[in-house]
Protein backbone atom coordinates (compact mmCIF):
# COMPACT_ATOMS: atom_id res chain seq x y z
CA UNK A 1 0.00 0.00 0.00
CA UNK A 2 1.42 3.45 -0.87
CA UNK A 3 2.58 5.62 2.06
CA UNK A 4 0.06 8.36 1.24
CA UNK A 5 -2.76 5.81 1.48
CA UNK A 6 -1.58 4.51 4.84
CA UNK A 7 -1.27 8.06 6.19
CA UNK A 8 -4.68 9.03 4.83
CA UNK A 9 -6.32 6.02 6.48
CA UNK A 10 -4.60 6.68 9.82
CA UNK A 11 -5.60 10.36 9.80
CA UNK A 12 -9.14 9.46 8.71
CA UNK A 13 -9.30 6.89 11.52
CA UNK A 14 -8.09 9.50 14.00
CA UNK A 15 -10.74 12.00 12.91
CA UNK A 16 -13.43 9.32 13.17
CA UNK A 17 -12.33 8.14 16.63
CA UNK A 18 -11.65 11.58 18.13
CA UNK A 19 -14.65 13.44 16.75
CA UNK A 20 -17.34 11.14 15.33
CA UNK A 21 -17.03 8.17 17.67
CA UNK A 22 -16.59 10.25 20.83
CA UNK A 23 -20.03 11.11 22.20
CA UNK A 24 -20.48 14.19 24.35
CA UNK A 25 -20.79 12.02 27.47
CA UNK A 26 -17.35 10.52 26.78
CA UNK A 27 -15.81 13.92 26.08
CA UNK A 28 -16.90 15.17 29.49
CA UNK A 29 -16.68 11.84 31.28
CA UNK A 30 -13.02 11.18 30.44
CA UNK A 31 -11.97 14.36 32.25
CA UNK A 32 -11.67 13.72 35.98
CA UNK A 33 -11.81 17.47 36.58
CA UNK A 34 -15.14 17.99 34.81
CA UNK A 35 -18.06 19.13 36.95
CA UNK A 36 -20.06 16.09 35.78
CA UNK A 37 -18.14 14.04 38.37
CA UNK A 38 -19.01 16.46 41.19
CA UNK A 39 -22.72 15.72 40.99
CA UNK A 40 -23.98 13.84 44.02
CA UNK A 41 -24.89 10.28 43.06
CA UNK A 42 -23.67 10.83 39.52
CA UNK A 43 -24.74 8.11 37.10
CA UNK A 44 -21.52 8.69 35.19
CA UNK A 45 -18.94 5.91 35.46
CA UNK A 46 -15.62 6.95 36.91
CA UNK A 47 -13.53 9.11 34.61
CA UNK A 48 -10.91 6.48 33.83
CA UNK A 49 -13.56 4.14 32.39
CA UNK A 50 -14.39 6.81 29.82
CA UNK A 51 -10.75 7.68 29.12
CA UNK A 52 -9.76 4.04 28.78
CA UNK A 53 -12.71 3.27 26.48
CA UNK A 54 -11.89 6.29 24.31
CA UNK A 55 -8.23 5.26 24.11
CA UNK A 56 -9.16 1.68 23.24
CA UNK A 57 -11.29 2.96 20.33
CA UNK A 58 -8.20 4.75 19.01
CA UNK A 59 -6.00 1.71 19.54
CA UNK A 60 -8.56 -0.49 17.80
CA UNK A 61 -8.71 1.84 14.81
CA UNK A 62 -4.91 1.84 14.50
CA UNK A 63 -4.90 -1.96 14.76
CA UNK A 64 -7.60 -2.34 12.09
CA UNK A 65 -5.72 -0.06 9.69
CA UNK A 66 -2.18 -1.34 10.29
CA UNK A 67 -2.92 -4.95 11.25
CA UNK A 68 -0.36 -4.47 14.04
CA UNK A 69 -1.43 -5.37 17.56
CA UNK A 70 1.75 -3.72 18.86
CA UNK A 71 0.82 -0.38 17.26
CA UNK A 72 -2.75 -0.74 18.53
CA UNK A 73 -1.49 -1.17 22.09
CA UNK A 74 1.05 1.64 21.73
CA UNK A 75 -1.70 3.94 20.42
CA UNK A 76 -3.99 3.04 23.31
CA UNK A 77 -1.33 3.88 25.90
CA UNK A 78 -0.08 7.07 24.22
CA UNK A 79 -3.63 8.28 23.60
CA UNK A 80 -4.57 7.69 27.25
CA UNK A 81 -1.53 9.60 28.54
CA UNK A 82 -1.98 12.44 26.04
CA UNK A 83 -5.69 12.94 26.74
CA UNK A 84 -5.11 12.72 30.48
CA UNK A 85 -2.44 15.43 30.13
CA UNK A 86 -4.86 17.62 28.16
CA UNK A 87 -7.61 17.15 30.76
CA UNK A 88 -5.17 18.11 33.51
CA UNK A 89 -4.28 21.31 31.64
CA UNK A 90 -0.66 20.28 31.17
CA UNK A 91 -0.95 20.57 27.39
CA UNK A 92 -3.32 22.44 25.10
CA UNK A 93 -5.81 20.95 22.66
CA UNK A 94 -3.46 21.90 19.81
CA UNK A 95 -0.55 20.10 21.47
CA UNK A 96 -2.85 17.12 22.10
CA UNK A 97 -3.78 16.93 18.42
CA UNK A 98 -0.16 17.41 17.32
CA UNK A 99 0.91 14.43 19.44
CA UNK A 100 -1.92 12.29 18.04
CA UNK A 101 -1.11 13.22 14.44
CA UNK A 102 2.63 12.77 15.04
CA UNK A 103 1.93 9.23 16.25
CA UNK A 104 -0.08 8.47 13.11
CA UNK A 105 2.77 9.74 10.93
CA UNK A 106 5.25 7.57 12.84
CA UNK A 107 3.02 4.49 12.51
CA UNK A 108 2.60 5.12 8.79
CA UNK A 109 6.33 5.32 8.19
CA UNK A 110 7.00 2.25 10.36
CA UNK A 111 4.45 0.21 8.42
CA UNK A 112 5.47 1.52 4.99
CA UNK A 113 9.15 0.84 5.54
CA UNK A 114 8.37 -2.51 7.21
CA UNK A 115 10.22 -1.61 10.38
CA UNK A 116 7.89 -3.63 12.58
Amino acid sequence: MPLIEILFLLLFGHAMADFVLQPEAMGYGKNRNDKIHDMEHSLFPVWWYWLTAHSLVHGGVVYLITNSLLLGIVETVIHWITDFSKCEGWITMHQDQAIHIGCKLAYGFLIYYSLL
